[in-house]
């Protein structure tokens, strides 16, 4: 004697709802079983130094050594050539008193 192909369907059902797993008479790949998994990215990303992404960050991490940055050694000498010929960005105003939109010519 044959149990009915619903019946025992029920019974999975119930089981499932039981034991807090997933109900899935047609045995579809879900992809749960690679969901419930432990996250591998936090203990991967331990095996590696932290990265360092710019010069300061260096300076921060070793500041007994020298570090030199020739792009911002650059970048100064620049605005040193700049501000000799008068042709560097203007001071930022602190007050209202130094501000140009206040000092209103008549």
């Amino acid at each position: 004697m044959a149990v009915p192909r619903q019946r025992i369907l029920d019974l999975v059902k119930l089981q499932c709802r039981v034991f807090n797993t997933t109900y899935n008479p047609e045995r579809l790949r879900l992809g749960s079983r690679i969901l419930h998994q432990r996250l591998k990215g936090p203990s991967v990303a331990s095996y590696y130094p932290p990265r360092i992404g710019a010069i300061s960050q260096l300076r921060s991490l070793y500041p007994e050594h020298e570090i030199l940055d020739e792009e911002e050694e650059d970048w100064l000498e620049h605005l040193n050539v700049a501000k000799s010929r008068g042709k560097a960005p203007p001071k930022k105003k602190r007050t209202a008193a130094e501000s140009k939109k206040f000092n209103k010519r008549k």
